[in-house]
């Protein structure tokens, strides 16, 4: 366990085991490094050295300032420098996901394998359909934000990324790491640098060897998304794990290892 100083603040991250290889596992928004737990007992045991740390913002890391310009691809840099890992595979969900390709973009020398689960990225248009989807699911998030619930709004956004339910105990995990975080709910990451232009328009310039896996259960859009992936990134996988929701390691990690754990051993220098 370790910080590292970056611009506006300290990033905590953690380093297991001494392989020849290294993995960097970047979590979803709503949640933390600690959705990572199972993986970062596991991949050491497969011989990779493996990082995870807390983005800004989230679980051990510094908090925003309102309106404080930062770059997650700064911090990514900052941490594996920290943790002496010069070159890595990237495994990032949803938010992480996004960051895994922005870097993967500006840093390509640095990534030997790219690993984006349900993720997000950088410049993607919504089609009208898809706006209106999401308008009706955080038109409620908004009104309980608004009236101080932040539990409530909390609880909404879990119906929307974990629709599978938090009563098992998975979703127990799900929900708790996630109000363990709800001061996310509320801040301000309006000065996130953003790539211009967007990684939405670059994949084509993405030459590292890529997988993609989707959850049968996400957001509509995210199918759309994988396949813009898949069409942008010359010999880039999709694996879709149809009885999984959106953190998909924690929901079907059996199902999650069948796809991943291949990909590394094969994509691994």
């Amino acid at each position: 366990m370790d910080t590292v100083r970056v611009r506006g603040g300290e990033l905590y991250f953690e380093v297991a085991g001494h392989g020849s290889n290294a993995v960097v596992l970047i979590h979803p928004g709503l949640w933390d490094r600690r959705t990572w737990d199972r993986e970062v007992g596991l991949l050491p045991e497969l011989g990779y050295t493996t990082v995870r740390y807390d983005v800004r913002g989230y679980g051990k890391s510094s908090r925003l300032s309102p309106g404080e310009i930062f770059s997650n691809v700064r911090d990514l840099a900052a941490v594996m420098d920290a943790a002496d890992v010069d070159r890595a595979a990237l495994v990032g969900c949803s938010m992480g996901g996004a960051i895994a390709i922005d870097f993967t973009l500006v840093h390509p020398d640095r990534v030997w394998g790219l690993v984006a689960v349900a993720p997000g990225l950088g410049g993607f248009e919504s089609t009208p359909e898809e706006e209106s989807y999401w308008e009706e699911r955080f038109a409620p998030v908004q009104d309980a934000i608004e009236d101080g619930d932040l539990q409530r709004a909390e609880d909404l956004r879990l119906e929307v990324w974990a629709p599978l339910g938090t009563d098992d105990e998975a979703g127990r995990r799900i929900r708790e790491i996630a109000f363990d975080n709800l001061h996310e709910i509320t801040q301000d990451e309006s000065g996130a640098e953003e790539l211009d232009p967007p990684a939405a328009s670059r994949l084509h310039e993405i030459s590292t060897p890529t997988l993609v896996v989707l959850a049968g259960h996400d957001p509509p859009d995210m199918r759309r998304l994988g396949e813009t992936l898949r069409d942008g990134i010359a010999g880039a996988r999709v694996v879709t794990v149809e009885d999984a929701d959106h953190v998909v390691n924690l929901r079907r990690p059996e199902s999650f290892d069948a796809a991943v754990l291949p990909f590394l051993a094969e994509a691994a220098p």
